[in-house]
């Protein structure tokens, strides 16, 4: 096998076939998997769920995954978000000419395990090798299947006045490792990625609690931006105590220095979760019991006043308004 892509390796002859046979054939392979031009599965009972997802994130590698992880969760972590369980994925690699074979040996290997622990099979994918310059190193485009087996219905329009609302995690750590991982500003902090694949909470979640409004995954714009998209899409207000707001010290520290707010930072294994208020307790119950979300909290609570704010109550007592999403702070980080 080369040391480098060469542009023969998106020439569909030999070395293409190579390439998917020696890298990511011997990675991702399963059942299902297939050198044919399209994926046959069995029919799953119940309703379809379909997402896409492209990830060109700069740099491919950071403090606790790689652009093939990420490529992995963000899929099965949107058709989480449905109450739906992920089943399969198809994925598209356009590779820069000249990307070293070694590095896109560990992407794919990361895509391998990370699909694994999710519990979704890799069927089917297409790689286009891109001249010198056109490409930023390797972009990466998934898109997945998933099944609603039961009567579950959420959605970001079905957030009620009284409702809790929950965060499983502490905010901003996959934006703000993106940021150091850069080494734009001579910042030195131990902040690694919370890139997570989170389909086992979400399922464990609307089976124990099916009266679940809201479960968004908190990636591109942060906790705070998916707020403000579910006061616009139920027309209803939303108040936050930020106290209650996990953000890591680290993370802290970093965006005190530059100015920056953790809730606008990208999350990569976060949700947001909206509960009826009588089923708080039994919600944080269920998501405490599963690793990936075990930190959750509840960070406060939707309402009928001020429709369409985020209000955060402040340490002492006042309340403000958490400024509304503006331009792009981290470009390229999902």
């Amino acid at each position: 096998m080369d040391e480098r892509i060469t542009l023969n390796h998106g020439s569909g002859g030999h070395k293409t076939s190579e390439l998917i046979a020696d890298i990511f054939k011997k990675n991702l392979d399963n059942e299902y998997f297939t050198a044919d031009d399209a994926a046959v599965m069995p029919a799953p009972e119940g309703r379809i769920v379909m997402s896409t997802d492209g990830f060109i994130v700069s740099p491919w590698e950071f403090p606790g995954g790689n652009i093939g992880k990420l490529s992995v969760c963000g899929t099965v972590n949107d058709i989480a978000c449905m109450g739906a369980r992920p089943l399969y994925l198809t994925c598209s690699y356009v590779i820069e000419e000249g990307f070293a074979v070694a590095d896109l040996v560990r992407i794919a290997e990361a895509m391998g395990e990370t699909a694994r622990k999710a519990g979704v099979k890799i069927v089917a994918g297409d790689t286009k090798v891109a001249g010198k310059g056109q490409v930023d190193g390797l972009f990466i485009t998934t898109a997945g299947v998933g099944v609603i087996e039961n009567d579950v219905s959420l959605s970001g329009s079905y957030a009620k006045p009284g409702d809790s609302i929950i965060v499983t995690g502490d905010v901003g750590r996959h934006g703000c490792a993106i940021l150091l991982a850069r080494d734009e500003y001579g910042i030195e902090a131990d902040v690694t990625s919370d890139c997570a694949p989170l389909a086992d909470a979400a399922l464990a979640l609307i089976k124990a609690v099916p009266e679940t409004h809201v479960i968004r995954d908190s990636t591109r714009g942060g906790v705070g931006t998916v707020l403000y998209e579910i006061c616009d899409q139920s027309n209803v207000g939303i108040e936050i105590v930020s106290d209650s707001v996990p953000v890591d010290p680290a993370v802290k520290g970093v965006t005190g220095l530059l100015g920056l707010e953790p809730l606008y930072l990208a999350c990569e294994g976060r949700f947001v979760v909206i509960v009826p208020s009588e089923f708080e307790e039994k919600a944080m119950e269920i998501l405490r019991s599963v690793e990936s979300t075990k930190d959750s909290v509840v960070i406060g609570k939707v309402v009928s006043d001020h429709q369409g704010k985020v209000v955060m109550k402040t340490p002492v007592g006042g309340m403000t308004f958490l400024p509304p999403p503006g331009k792009e702070l981290l470009p390229r980080i999902c």
